[in-house]
């Protein structure tokens, strides 16, 4: 089994009934996006646990071999993905989406997030996840293994909602990029939620609202699904 990544871990309150799990970009860490834990308010669907983790330090091709975190190695041609790197952390946050469960925090009530390379290892890893998650959530990336998904996707997130965000003046990953990736998960019958801001490579409030109403949307929707569950039983 692979080693966890380290990660910053925030619960809103004891006895978290929801995780999410955000994902950071190139040369990062966990703590880029620890704001949200006090940004984004989801105290109507009870207790959370912010998920934080940190990348791999890794050589980096496109930036001349340094090393620095990254969950996969990225070449200066964007066409010549890093397959291997990318199952590496693909088993990192299969890892954290167990490690959850275990935690008390079932896979309907966990989101997978994350920003740029965050972004693709959320879609990578969130739609070939064997249990049904509360939502997969991307912004600022795109699709990796894209031609792979038809024949490994999962079942179980057919029909997982997804969010998708991305700035119209991104100079990393281009809209038109986005926009593809967009398209093809849409061509396989997944229900995307889009957004665009006039923004580059980065994150606007305007952004954070919408995701955090999304966040309430499915996080709520994952909590009558329990409900109507016990109910049954």
């Amino acid at each position: 089994m692979s080693t966890l990544p380290d990660t910053i871990d925030i619960e809103t309150g004891a006895d978290p009934r929801a995780s999410i799990i955000v994902l950071h970009g190139l040369g990062a860490s966990g703590h880029d996006f620890e704001p949200f834990a006090q940004e984004i308010d989801l105290a109507a669907v009870g207790p959370v646990r912010w998920v934080f983790p940190h990348a791999p330090q890794i050589p980096v091709t496109l930036n001349g071999g340094y090393v620095m975190p990254a969950w996969y190695d990225i070449h200066t041609d964007w066409s010549q993905e890093d397959e291997a790197g990318l199952r590496r952390s693909q088993a990192l946050v299969d890892g954290l989406l167990a490690r959850e469960q275990a935690r008390g925090v079932p896979a309907r009530r966990t989101v997978l997030a994350g920003f740029s390379q965050g972004c693709a290892m959320a879609l990578l890893t969130g739609l070939r996840y064997g249990q049904r998650l509360a939502g997969v959530a991307g912004m600022s990336g795109y699709l990796p293994l894209a031609r792979q998904l038809a024949t490994e996707r999962s079942a179980a997130n057919a029909d997982v909602p997804i969010w998708l965000a991305h700035g119209t003046q991104d100079e990393m990953i281009a809209l038109p990029r986005a926009e593809a990736s967009r398209d093809a998960l849409q061509v396989l019958g997944y229900a995307v939620e889009w957004h665009s801001y006039p923004m580059g490579h980065s994150v606007c409030m305007e952004e954070v609202v919408d995701l955090q109403r999304w966040l309430l949307k499915v996080l709520a929707a994952g909590s009558r699904t329990r409900g109507a569950a016990a109910a049954a039983v």
